[in-house]
């Protein structure tokens, strides 16, 4: 025993069986042959280089292969764009459709018709070359969705209308009258979704319960299509994935060859399927839950991803604007573009990998998207047909092998916004004037003229300060309407509204700041009083250079909404990144005692909540007592009361200047009648009872204008 253990206390001699064996070969890593030649049809850069104009939300976007690009919006409206190879995009034509909502826009496969449905009943045909309306049905009951079912060498050009109340399926000929040339009863539910493949005569539509089926069009008299497919019953598919997981269809997408088509639904899964078995071959997660879980912020701020998560949150809430995204494909079929809420995602199929993000640093969550023709169709027949170009034609050096210099595009239509953005290989250029890329096509509407003017005219009334009730105390705050007007506009309209009231202090950092204005409580809420970030506001003179300077928060340039910082401390590295639009003038203990409180280390959260319980607006008052002003009413009403003013420079006037007020009120907030002991100036005040006058010191005196 003692040997054998003696033995087994030795090292082993002789070469180890792991070093007798060979290694297992290296994985390697997918590739796609010619992907750069591929990603030349697909634009490259990181902002929109222009957008137009609906006048209410456009909800729809379609780009044909006719290089016509149709957008919709809610007011019914639908308008008629013209793609120039290499030089952006013409307005052609404008029809106001439907009184109602558009709710479904579809466009058949070679580019020449166009249908639209509203909830007014009402189906409108437009032929797309000519850019006119050919037809217009009216129903008896309120569309669903609507789908072209025809080939192009189709006597019939065919579309599928769904009833919203019923769980019919009728067919019309686009040329022809309201009565239904055929009527499929295939579900039990209301059908939400219908899409056709023209090259296996094929469509696949989906109900309100996630039950799919299929059918033919009019070639094969709208039968099953066996003609299409390797299967007989679906219980041998995965066509019951979305009833087994209990969630609604919301995109369908055939790849140009028709083999394969990928899904997206409420679970926000990308589930692709082969269509001839129905069988899924791979599923991509981009649900909310995998963007909290993920590490990589794709290059954002914590603050812009968080705000962009609780913005996607609310989205999820709302099916109508989740059945607004599109997911589509290139024309190669090799990648497909998805709108997410970090941008535009550019995923490769074959390898599994995201290639590109457009619109990451846009601060718009991207619903519809079109692509365009990379080349035109002249350019196509010019060389030849699509078939006989190779792509190692494509990829060559030699010119006379290639087509047109492709010119990629892409439509985008984003949330809540009047706008559709265009993306193409171009960044935006805007020198010169100020939002360039931004065309206005259309004349304000009388509310947008009111809201302008109404602003104009407040911010010649901007506060100057303000008191910040809190559940530790009072914050008293001077505001700097004149240098931060946008800011103190933004600031003032908001408290006024209530809308600061019982906001928690959400991020506290000691020896930093104390910040506030979300009303989440989770530092990524909260919003301007115009629905959208707005722009920063550096004044020189506004510096981060001593403590009790209150600011914006932000996630980027340009990106203020509605909270805002107290700091404690100087800190100059944020000069140039928060705007200064205020500075804390009494109830500094106040802010420290904040600032002091417990915290989560993981988030400075406080563990107790301190809450905003409103904020007082003021502006200077007269006070008879200790005569010198006080917050509470505005100088005109002081003036009003006044019969004239003798002004600093001896001379009498009526109208007092912007600077003798602030001067006089700088003065009058600092100094009491004790305090003032110079006679050098003078300035005199008639009231209506009796008059009483105020002596400058030399100091504010000197501050006066000559």
């Amino acid at each position: 025993m003692l040997k054998n253990e003696e033995e087994s206390e030795r090292e082993e001699c002789g070469p180890l069986l792991t070093e007798c064996e060979s290694a297992p070969p290296a994985k390697q890593r997918k590739t796609l042959e010619f992907e750069d030649v591929y990603l030349r049809n697909i634009p490259s850069a990181e902002a929109y280089e222009k957008s137009f104009m609906h006048r209410n939300t456009i909800t729809h976007v379609i780009a044909t292969k006719t290089d016509f690009i149709i957008t919709a919006s809610t007011d019914g409206h639908v308008k008629f764009w013209k793609k120039l190879h290499n030089e952006g995009i013409e307005f052609v034509k404008h029809f106001r459709c439907h009184q109602n909502a558009i709710t479904h826009m579809a466009v058949n496969s070679n580019g020449t018709l166009l249908c639209t449905i509203s909830t007014d009943k009402s189906l409108k045909i437009f032929d797309v070359a000519n850019f006119d309306m050919i037809n217009m049905m009216r129903f008896a009951y309120i569309p669903a969705t609507c789908c072209f079912v025809h080939a192009a060498a189709d006597p019939i050009a065919a579309v599928a209308v769904s009833a919203s109340d019923s769980p019919s399926i009728f067919i019309y000929d686009t040329r022809g009258t309201n009565e239904p040339i055929h009527e499929l009863k295939l579900h039990y539910k209301e059908v939400q979704l219908i899409e056709y493949n023209y090259l296996y005569d094929s469509a696949i539509s989906a109900d309100s319960e996630s039950i799919l089926e299929l059918w033919s069009g009019p070639r094969h008299d709208y039968q099953f299509p066996k003609h299409a497919v390797g299967w007989d019953f679906k219980i041998d598919t995965d066509l019951y994935e979305f009833a087994k997981a209990k969630v609604k269809l919301l995109c369908l997408t055939f790849t140009p060859d028709g083999k394969e088509f990928v899904t997206y639904a409420t679970d926000r899964l990308l589930r692709f399927f082969k269509f001839e078995t129905g069988k899924i071959f791979k599923v991509i997660d981009e649900s909310v839950k995998n963007y909290l879980e993920a590490t990589d912020r794709y290059g954002l701020s914590t603050m812009d991803y968080n705000r962009r998560i609780a913005l996607e949150k609310d989205i999820q809430q709302n099916f109508d604007t989740l059945s607004l995204i599109k997911v589509l494909y290139d024309e190669s079929g090799n990648f497909i573009l998805i709108p997410t809420l970090v941008g535009i995602k550019v995923i490769n199929v074959k390898t599994n990998r995201c290639i590109r993000i457009i619109g990451k640093t846009e601060n718009l969550r991207f619903l519809n998207i079109a692509l365009c023709r990379a080349v035109p169709a002249a350019a196509v027949e010019k060389a030849g047909t699509s078939s006989s170009i190779t792509m190692e034609m494509e990829a060559s050096e030699n010119p006379i092998l290639k087509r047109a210099e492709p010119d990629p595009m892409l439509i985008a239509t984003a949330y809540k916004k009047y706008r559709f953005y265009i993306f193409t290989n171009q960044e935006p250029y805007t020198s010169g004037k100020e939002n360039e890329r931004d065309v206005f096509n259309e004349k304000p509407r009388q509310e947008d003229l009111t809201t302008e003017m109404d602003e104009k005219d407040s911010s010649k009334s901007l506060n100057e300060s303000c008191i910040i009730h809190t559940s530790f105390g009072d914050i008293q705050c001077e505001l700097y309407p004149k240098l931060c007007p946008k800011a103190v506009e933004n600031f003032c309209t908001l408290a006024k509204r209530g809308y600061y009231n019982m906001h928690i202090f959400h991020r506290v950092i000691k020896s930093f700041i104390i910040q506030t204005g979300d009303p989440t409580g989770s530092g990524s809420g909260g919003e301007s009083i115009w629905g959208s970030d707005f722009e920063d506001e550096f004044h020189p003179s506004l510096k981060h250079d001593r403590p009790y300077m209150l600011s914006m928060a932000n996630c980027g340039p340009n990106t203020n909404g509605s909270q805002f910082f107290i700091t404690v401390v100087p800190a100059s590295h944020l000069d140039g990144k928060h705007t200064i639009f205020g500075r804390v003038t009494k109830g500094m203990e106040i802010v420290q005692n904040i600032n002091q409180v417990k915290t989560n280390p993981k988030n400075n959260k406080p563990f107790d909540e301190i809450r905003i319980l409103s904020i007082s607006l003021q502006t200077l008052k007269w006070d008879s007592s200790n005569r010198y002003f006080e917050p509470g009413i505005a100088w005109d009403e002081f003036s009003e009361t006044s019969k004239t003013l003798n002004a600093v420079n001896g001379k009498r006037v009526g109208n007092v200047s912007e600077n003798d007020k602030q001067a006089i009120c700088c003065f009058c907030k600092i100094f009491k009648k004790s305090e003032c002991n110079s006679t050098r100036r003078l300035i005199s005040v008639e009231g209506r009872r009796k008059s009483r006058s105020i002596r400058l010191c030399d100091v504010v005196a000197s501050e006066l204008p000559k």
